[in-house]
């Protein structure tokens, strides 16, 4: 039996990195996974005024996910168009008459120094990480509500949290402050429908790296000095939040290195055939982060 037998996943940012790797995993546990981007063959991207191309397209997840056995249907969705956000979850629907996962991983990364900040990058980062994982959710409720069951994951960040005394170099340097603000309306936002829908049996909860994870999209903002975490942790992590009812975990910010080592779970490959070594958190990781990895509003500091 797979996890995911019978269920219609839908897995924003899915061309490449963590998206394209929650689709492979969710795929090969049964799920049919319906995977977007902006675009099917790719699109260059602006980043810090210029037009960079970023490896991975919408094509080459459909291809690896339906090589590998598995089921894929692309959808291509620009976030940042009020049109293809509204839009999206009635098309999930009208392809296959119903939505059981959806995990808001899309994302838009600029990082600048506050005062260097422009209002195309803070529009884009708003867009992103808050107004898109709204709507989509907003839009998914009812039909989730009419099946009597639901999974919502937002992929959240460590940086959330607050920066932890004395201030390391890169919090000072990175330009991350407005990501990292956004993140963490992100993960109250989550706290808060948790609570709205947990009696609906929809379970709506957070999952972010406990560090970093070195992705096509991250590797021009991640310091060639710094370790990062394997995509397959916080895949596995995302998983163990879609396959039980909301009252039993629901509402929660779980951190992908923290939460496997902690509660044993083992971490597979993403085609689900071979188990990962058990790795605990590296050092160096936010302090703030409880040891469990799966924090409440409660434990929050």
């Amino acid at each position: 039996m797979h996890a995911l037998s019978n269920k219609v996943a839908l897995v924003t940012g899915s061309s490449r990195g963590i998206g394209r790797a929650i689709a492979q995993r969710f795929a090969a546990e049964g799920a049919t996974v319906v995977v977007t981007a902006r675009s099917l063959h790719g699109k260059a991207h602006t980043r810090a005024g210029e037009q960079v191309t970023i490896e991975g397209t919408l094509a080459e997840t459909v291809a690896l996910i339906e090589d590998a056995g598995g089921r894929a249907f692309p959808i291509v969705a620009d976030l940042e168009r009020a049109e293809d956000r509204e839009g999206l979850i009635e098309r999930v629907i009208a392809e296959f008459g119903r939505i059981d996962i959806l995990v808001n991983n899309a994302g838009f990364s600029d990082y600048a120094m506050i005062e260097n900040l422009s209002t195309e990058t803070f529009d884009r980062t708003i867009d992103h990480y808050l107004r898109s994982p709204v709507v989509l959710t907003q839009k998914a409720i009812p039909h989730m509500r009419a099946q009597g069951a639901g999974w919502i994951v937002n992929i959240g960040s460590s940086t959330g949290m607050p920066p932890v005394r004395p201030y390391r170099d890169y919090n000072r340097t990175a330009g991350e402050v407005l990501y990292a603000s956004v993140k963490a309306a992100l993960h109250r936002f989550t706290e808060g429908v948790a609570a709205e829908l947990e009696s609906d049996n929809i379970a709506v909860n957070v999952v972010a790296p406990s560090t970093a994870i070195m992705t096509p999209g991250a590797a021009a903002l991640i310091p060639d000095t710094m370790d990062t975490e394997p995509v397959e942790y916080l895949v596995q992590t995302v998983l163990e939040m879609c396959t039980v009812p909301a009252a039993e975990r629901t509402g929660r910010i779980a951190f992908s290195m923290h939460y496997p080592y902690s509660q044993n779970v083992p971490v597979m490959s993403l085609d689900g055939t071979e188990e990962l070594p058990r790795r605990a958190p590296f050092d160096w990781a936010n302090p703030n982060i409880v040891p469990s990895g799966l924090q409440t509003p409660e434990e929050r500091v």
